[in-house]
């Protein structure tokens, strides 16, 4: 399965943001310079973020973005279900008339969907500070200067 560009952003916006002291903002400028992708993109993608509540925004001249909650707290499982818009790996998985001539005695179905839970239950297992374990690691990739202290020094 591939993560669609969207569900990618959204999880490199939170990781960049989980590198950030606490309560420091970010713009989404800053995020889409550091990874070479695009505003428009970003902003869409942080909107939504917004609305699930990973991520809060403050409007104004000295706004920006930064993370909701503790890092601890956000389930990339729970992500990627949110940012992903189409989890069906076949066309037959979608319920609707079948479109292959073996749906109705196709086993791959079944097995599919079997991957697919087995699939998100791994994602499930992670949450967004066991992906940045290391943060000052990440910050200096970033270049950000303020950065969360490192958790294996605690």
């Amino acid at each position: 399965m591939r993560l669609t560009n969207y569900t990618d952003y959204a999880l490199r916006v939170l990781i960049y943001l989980a590198t950030k002291q606490n309560d420091q903002l970010a713009s989404i400028k800053e995020i889409a310079d550091v990874y070479g992708i695009s505003k428009n993109h970003l902003m869409k993608v942080t909107y939504q973020l917004s609305k699930i509540g990973a991520v809060k925004t403050v409007r104004g001249r000295n706004g920006g973005i930064c993370l909701a909650k503790d890092p601890s707290e956000i389930n990339i499982g729970k992500i990627v279900r949110l940012t992903e818009e189409d989890f069906k790996l076949v066309e037959c998985m979608d319920g609707n008339d079948p479109v292959c001539i073996i749906s109705p005695v196709c086993g791959l179905k079944h097995v599919l969907n079997q991957a697919l839970a087995a699939y998100l239950n791994v994602l499930d297992q992670y949450s967004l500070a066991d992906i940045v374990r290391n943060p000052l690691q990440y910050a200096q990739l970033f270049q950000i200067k303020e950065a969360v202290k490192d958790t294996k020094d605690t």
